[in-house]
């Protein structure tokens, strides 16, 4: 679709979401950026920055029979793929569905993920035991709402070996949204207070405010949108990704959560918008 490159692909079928797949490991954290503002409740919109690597991308829509329809994003070097390979045809695609970055689903849930360098996950051997990313797969198949989705955290356990540990953002159609972070091996929730709520790199849960804005991303994040009420455009949303973009942002994503739309940029070429709904046509 473009020469990141960027590629879409519809999965059809099922897929083993506890099957032994790929898992993303870093040496370095991604950078990431995200926002949901909910300040029109008729427009909700879900915004993300990828920063990280110079990677192929793909646009995954997967319409699994038990459970709920997707669109997402997916860092296609973490399934073995590089900028030289041609994807056509290679079976390493079919554990495309298991790693998704961010994504949204047909109920107007929407979620991404963000590295968070101090997070530690404590497992509980009475749980059954999930990659970091593919917890999100599991959230996009199985939630309708926040409070589904954070239940769906609730009865897992995390593996943040190999890669980054993360920390996360959730939002749905309904206005409900949420940060997920784990601080000395526990999971702690976050939820929304005023109408918007915002992510980057840094620990939120448990931090004041003030201590929170020196990270100038999160910064200039919350200052935007507590000038706007929260109320954001697409040509608002994306914006204010630029604002925040940084020299090895991969993609800049928004997602209307009432609609299923999706408008996509990638490598900062901002003049150069993707359009995708969840349905295609």
């Amino acid at each position: 679709m473009d020469d990141l490159p960027l590629y879409e692909m519809t999965y059809t079928g099922d897929y083993d979401t506890s099957a032994t797949g790929p898992q993303p490991t870093a040496a370095t954290p991604f950078g990431c950026s995200l926002f949901a503002a909910f300040g029109d409740p008729g427009r909700p919109m879900f915004g993300r920055n990828f920063d990280w690597d110079p990677n192929p991308a793909l646009v995954l829509r997967a319409d699994p029979p038990d459970g709920y329809a997707s669109i997402s994003l997916v860092d296609l070097r973490y399934l073995g793929l590089t900028a030289a390979d041609d994807p056509k045809g290679d079976r390493r695609l079919l554990d495309a569905p298991l790693l998704p970055f961010d994504g949204l689903n047909e109920r107007g849930l929407a979620v991404g993920m963000a590295a968070d360098e101090g997070a530690s996950a404590t497992p509980d051997p009475a749980k059954p035991t999930v990659g970091s990313v593919r917890i999100l797969r599991l959230v996009l198949d199985e939630a309708a709402t926040v409070d589904e989705a954070l239940a769906v955290f609730d009865r897992h356990n995390l593996d943040f070996t190999g890669g980054p540990p993360l920390h996360y953002l959730l939002a749905d159609a309904s206005g409900a949204s949420a940060l997920v972070e784990f601080t000395a091996g526990r999971q702690q929730v976050e939820r929304r207070t005023g109408p918007w709520q915002a992510l980057t790199n840094v620990p939120l849960i448990g931090v004041g405010e003030q201590e929170r804005r020196h990270d100038q991303r999160y910064r200039i994040l919350t200052d935007s949108l507590g000038r706007s009420g929260g109320t954001v455009t697409e040509v608002d949303a994306m914006g204010l990704l630029r604002a925040v973009s940084q020299a090895n942002t991969r993609w800049s994503v928004t997602y209307e959560l009432g609609t299923g739309r999706l408008q996509l940029v990638t490598g900062r070429r901002w003049q150069s918008v993707h359009t995708f709904r969840l349905a295609p046509g």
